[in-house]
């Protein structure tokens, strides 16, 4: 990875969560923000953890349907219907209805199972995935949740670590893409996605 600037920084996103921390990478930026509600985020883009069958659940997956309204699900039928269920680790856009953002790209997480089931690739290839769509849509920003990490019981530590790195990677050969966000919706979670960013600039061992 190129030269990793790093400062925290008190103010708030365009969304109106706190921002936390903020690393530069080269040119570009990586942010992590919360306790926050990324439905409200104004980014060009924002990751929904879907399910596979792309047809709603809980947590961010219901939070994002219910905000932006039936297009999202709407396009999300059509897409089954040509592909089929969506494979842990890939991603696919749509319209984002009635929300902020200009975009929604829908990605889905591993289940933790102990981490011998190849979770922490599928999980880095989730990020990959997205941030890939976004640049090929010549898209300037992005803003990621905690994948995996709520029902799909991933350990927050190291879906942060896998998750910062992994965004932080594919922001860095990006030929459009300038910032992303992880917009997260409690204090413990900031914190360990916090902590995992500050890491990017130590040397490893």
């Amino acid at each position: 990875m190129g030269k990793v600037r790093r400062s925290s920084f008190g103010g708030m996103t365009m969304g109106g969560s706190t921002e936390v921390l903020r690393v530069a990478i080269g040119e570009r930026s990586l942010v992590i923000a919360g306790p926050g509600d990324i439905t409200g985020e104004e980014t060009d883009a924002i990751v929904n953890a879907a399910n596979s069958s792309l047809l709603g659940g809980g947590g961010v997956d219901g939070a994002i349907h219910r905000t932006g309204g039936p297009a999202i699900l709407e396009e999300c039928r059509r897409i089954v219907e040509r592909i089929g269920r969506l494979p842990a680790g890939q991603a696919v856009v749509t319209c984002a209805g009635k929300l902020a953002a200009r975009y929604v790209i829908h990605t889905v997480g591993p289940f933790w199972s102990g981490g011998q089931s190849n979770e922490p690739e599928t999980l880095a290839s989730c990020h990959r995935e997205s941030i890939r769509i976004a640049d090929e849509l010549q898209l300037a920003s992005i803003a990621f949740p905690a994948i995996s990490t709520g029902a799909y019981r991933y350990p927050v530590e190291q879906a942060a670590q896998v998750a910062v790195s992994s965004a932080a990677g594919a922001l860095e050969k990006a030929a459009h893409l300038r910032e992303v966000r992880f917009v997260l919706f409690d204090r413990g979670t900031v914190e360990q996605y916090a902590k995992a960013a500050r890491a990017l600039d130590k040397p490893a061992a």
